[in-house]
């Protein structure tokens, strides 16, 4: 938590002691009421509340609207490969989670069959899950998946579940290979109602498809993560 250059002493000293305070709380853990943490400290509410949507920007505390400010939870980071969510947690000594938002059948559309490589109008299975991590929200998915390739499947079968585990172990599709593009986003309200974050805040979004031994493709995935709670990591070597 490095103090901006135009800070007064009397802010840097606020900062250092509000640092002190949250380095000394666990992840999720509320800030005192903004009364009480202003007379504790010896400041105007006023001015704790500057220094505190400081410390929001940076990801350093995370305001939950009606909820209060919280510490916010350490980013994970993200090696881009072929792993399911729950793999990537599990490496990461998080226990990951699921709950199916909502799921159905429809025709494909023009570009759907196409990333699908389905003619349009085939059936189309679409699952949207809250990917949770330690059972806090990490990111919303929206999984598109020919509805043949995996006869019967539901959206209730995917909670608490890994698609590509399923995929493997009821239907016996093991994923190959894949390909992923990743860019900054803003989190729209509907996302941003179910991963707990104020609409327009800072995200990652990934859109992935994948291919199963033998070539056919096996999903569409389009994932919203949390800019508070992930990073990216990518090996490079020289060209």
């Amino acid at each position: 938590m490095s103090a901006p250059s135009t800070e007064t002493d009397k802010q840097r000293r606020l900062r250092a002691r509000l640092a002190e305070l949250i380095s000394a709380m666990s992840p999720g853990e509320p800030l005192p009421a903004e009364r009480d943490l202003a007379r504790e400290l010896g400041v105007a509410r006023m001015t704790l509340r500057r220094a505190v949507d400081g410390l929001v920007a940076e990801a350093v505390l995370v305001r939950r609207q009606g909820a209060g400010t919280f510490v916010a939870a350490g980013r994970e980071a993200h090696r881009l490969a072929a792993n399911s969510f729950s793999t990537d947690m599990r490496s990461r000594g998080l226990r990951p989670g699921s709950r199916t938002l909502r799921s159905g059948r429809a025709p494909a559309g023009v570009m759907l069959a196409a990333l699908l490589e389905v003619p349009t109008g085939t059936p189309v299975l679409h699952v949207r899950r809250l990917r949770l991590a330690d059972d806090e929200p990490m990111a919303v998915e929206d999984l598109h998946v020919p509805a043949d390739l995996v006869p019967g499947l539901t959206g209730a079968d995917l909670e608490d579940r890994s698609y590509y585990e399923v995929l493997a172990e009821r239907y016996g599709h093991r994923i190959a290979s894949g390909t992923q593009t990743a860019e900054a986003a803003l989190t729209s309200a509907e996302d941003a109602a179910v991963l707990g974050v104020e609409p327009g805040a800072p995200a990652f979004c990934f859109e992935r498809t994948c291919r199963v031994d033998g070539g056919r493709v096996a999903e569409f995935v389009r994932s919203i993560y949390r800019g508070d709670r992930y990073r990216i990591m990518a090996d490079i070597y020289p060209s």
